[in-house]
């Protein structure tokens, strides 16, 4: 099928495109905010349930940047209301619940990350940012009952995957949790009334909540809005992608440093290569094509890139080339250990596996014998077989000391101050 708008033929190229409520009226949206008429307002939420975002979340940032490219106007959603409850989408357990300081913490630190991706201001095109806490914490719980309550029924909401398969596993599910999806759509309608959104995006886990939401907006105002969905960030093995040995696939630099943040991409399988370049990069299509098309060990220089370009846009071009030369240098032997990551510590640990877990490259003193027995573990590039002795007196001085687990995972260790 044809295509008219460049929003949503990019949307089909490029892998972002999973479902829709009504596609030929998305087109239809996006052609006319392409030539210059009503904007194609569309928005995703996040939650504050975390200080920083991971990759899951990158690819709605960047569902967003293509919205933008193509003409549109991005509305993120920060939910300083929502977070109060909590999403029980993809969950099996409820979250905790958050304090009102954490909430705030968390959303101060999140926002940092979504200018670097969006042009943010005053203009019809210009990304804005807002908070469902400014309707959510003033709603009266009466008058939203009244209001929506009356269009939502229960038949309909146990019969959404992300409620049914709690049950269906015997799992509970608060009253509190039951309440998001009805939060969710409400949000859609404000939206909908203070910015003239007619469009909500998100990963297809979010299907149900979106339909919802769309709903809502067409039986209290009669207003027809739209939704879109795109696959989650998945492996071709089928797994999702996001974390690693060591936890999560941070956004923020003092979670994951750039450099670890290079090392995630560069890392990918094989076959993941060409759809993340199309998903998380804005290389040229014909460009993938032609990276896509090297085989055998030529593979590693498209993943170099992919590096390269995921890091760039997160962190900036200059931290991405800084953790392409100290990979290549230590990948090559060399030296250029200016780029890795530093962690600091507050005193000096009674031994050297003591330093390898303070450092965070294993997880216990047993895990650090494991590895050195194996070969595993070197410091300042000599390999480690006795973990039992003390830590070199350098460190008391001050110097720096870089630890290594394995040939991928290296860092240098000072004490702070």
């Amino acid at each position: 099928m044809t295509h008219k708008s460049a929003f949503v033929q990019t949307l089909m190229e490029r892998g972002h495109y999973y479902q829709a409520t009504d596609l030929e009226a998305l087109d239809a949206a996006a052609l006319e905010s392409e030539r210059g008429g009503r904007a194609l307002t569309g928005y995703i939420g996040y939650d504050c349930t975390a200080p920083s975002l991971h990759v899951g979340s990158l690819t709605q940032i960047m569902l967003m940047r293509r919205l933008q490219q193509c003409g549109g106007k991005p509305i993120t959603l920060m939910g300083g209301g929502t977070t109060k409850v909590g999403d029980p989408s993809d969950k099996n357990e409820a979250r905790p619940v958050l304090t009102q300081e954490v909430i705030d913490a968390n959303k101060a630190s999140i926002q940092t990350v979504f200018a670097k991706f969006l042009t943010f201001g005053d203009g019809p095109r210009d990304a804005i940012m807002v908070d469902n806490a400014q309707w959510l914490d003033e709603v009266k719980w009466l008058d939203m009952l009244r209001e929506i309550g009356k269009h939502f029924t229960i038949n309909k909401m146990i019969a959404l995957d992300i409620v049914k398969r709690r049950l269906d596993q015997e799992v509970p599910i608060t009253f509190l949790e039951f309440n998001y999806m009805l939060l969710q759509a409400y949000d859609f309608l404000e939206l909908s009334r203070r910015y003239d959104c007619n469009l909500q995006m998100g990963g297809s886990d979010q299907w149900g909540n979106i339909v919802q939401g769309v709903e809502l907006c067409r039986r209290v105002d009669e207003r027809h809005v739209l939704g879109v969905t795109q696959p989650l960030l998945m492996n071709a093995a089928g797994q999702k992608m996001g974390k690693t040995a060591n936890g999560a696939v941070w956004l923020n630099a003092d979670m994951l440093s750039p450099f670890d943040y290079w090392q995630y991409w560069r890392n990918v399988d094989d076959a993941d290569v060409e759809p993340l370049m199309k998903r998380m990069t804005d290389l040229p299509l014909d460009e993938i094509d032609r990276y896509a098309a090297l085989g055998g060990s030529e593979i590693n220089l498209a993943k170099i890139v992919l590096a390269t370009e995921t890091t760039a846009l997160l962190h900036g071009r200059e931290a991405a080339e800084a953790a392409k030369a100290t990979a290549a240098a230590q990948f090559g032997g060399g030296g250029a250990d200016a780029g890795l990551p530093v962690v600091n510590l507050a005193s000096v640990p009674a031994s050297l596996a003591a330093l390898f877990v303070a450092a965070g490259l294993v997880e216990s003193n047993g895990e650090a014998k494991r590895q050195a027995k194996g070969g595993g573990l070197r410091l300042n590039d000599k390999p480690v077989q006795d973990v039992t002795g003390p830590v070199p007196p350098e460190l008391d001085k001050g110097q720096e000391i870089k630890l290594s687990l394995g040939k991928k995972r290296h860092l240098l260790v000072k004490l702070a101050g």
